[in-house]
């Protein structure tokens, strides 16, 4: 397969802190229980009232895994979306919302698997990545098309080429229009509302970095960063039940990508023309973070190699268990936090 070209632009990382060449968190990351979902890839996890597990994988499947009395998982496909699902949510309906990166924003019934495409395209042209998603009690949609013209199999070609075309769009809930709420984005990627509805988190994967929108009060509409220069490259964001903002880390921060990043776009044409198995390879890594929406504190860092998982794409806490989805493999994982 011939590689994607990419127009790399050039930019200047800030210096990565201590922490981004640490391979561990200062407080240990628990044991991690790990459930085989019976599919490649299940990058996102959503948890239901029943304490039901829901994930989607690479061959357009969206699987639930549910758990007996003695805690034995059972895994089961619900739909098939013909794409590849990536981020899930639940719809005020009880359908769930999977953004998909191949058909858009789908809405699919979870008791007889039916499939209905929401939003396929803005301002009529057809979303490249949508890949993460917050719904708001009234049925609006906040949710990132990560690039416009690097699809999921090139993901790693929009964050080299740095050229900052993700968005953040907002789908209202009437479905009768899309709106813009931030552009030139780098990989836009995971969306979390405020408990209290004041503001939409996003991160930008290609930045490092999570910022939000507030959406009420005298700031309405402005754009701050909360987190920025983090350790590693945020994924998938959510709301836990604890009222912090979860962060997925996929992975930690590269020497060699934040010192080819300034370098003129030929050099950066010609390190991404090498055979992929000579570029700097994410580190198979359990890695979770979580700050406070009020304050933007970092509240959780855990960090640590665990066999049989990596590259942490989704998280989600609920009532002190937190579940990670890997873009990578075929486990997803939980653990109890500690106290």
């Amino acid at each position: 397969m011939s590689r994607a070209k990419i127009a790399p632009v050039s930019w200047h990382p800030a210096r990565a802190t201590e922490r981004a060449r640490q391979k561990e968190s200062r407080v240990p990351l628990p044991e991690l229980r790990l459930v085989d979902v019976g599919g490649e890839g299940p990058e996102d996890v959503l948890v239901g009232g029943d304490g039901s597990v829901w994930t989607g994988t690479a061959d357009g499947a969206v699987r639930r895994i549910s758990f007996a009395d003695d805690g034995s998982p059972r895994v089961e496909v619900v739909a098939k979306t013909g794409g590849r699902p990536l981020g899930l949510e639940w719809l005020p309906d009880g359908r769930l919302l999977v953004c998909d990166a191949e058909r858009g924003l789908l809405a699919v019934d979870p008791r007889d698997g039916a499939v209905v495409v929401l939003t396929a395209e803005v301002a009529q042209k057809p979303l490249t990545l949508c890949n993460n998603a917050a719904v708001a009690g009234d049925g609006r949609v906040w949710f990132t098309d990560s690039s416009d013209h690097h699809g999921l199999t090139d993901w790693r070609a929009e964050i080299f080429e740095h050229s900052g075309t993700g968005r953040l769009l907002c789908r209202e809930a009437s479905g009768d229009g899309v709106a813009l709420v931030a552009a030139h984005l780098e990989f836009a990627n995971g969306v979390a509302l405020a408990p209290d509805g004041s503001a939409v988190f996003f991160a930008e994967t290609g930045s490092y970095r999570i910022s939000k929108v507030w959406l009420t009060g005298p700031s309405a509409g402005i754009q701050e960063v909360v987190l920025d220069n983090l350790p590693g490259f945020p994924d998938n964001i959510s709301t836990g039940t604890d009222g912090l903002i979860w962060i997925g880390m996929a992975g930690a921060r590269e020497r060699l990508v934040d010192a080819l990043a300034p370098a003129p776009p030929w050099v950066r044409k010609l390190a991404w023309a090498t055979p992929e198995f000579l570029q700097p390879q994410a580190k198979p890594i359990a890695w979770v973070m979580a700050f406070d929406p009020a304050d933007g504190r970092v509240v959780h860092d855990l960090q640590a190699s665990r066999p049989g998982f990596g590259m942490s794409t989704g998280v989600r806490e609920w009532n002190g268990t937190v579940w990670l989805g890997s873009l990578t493999g075929t486990t997803i994982a939980s653990f109890r936090l500690p106290r």
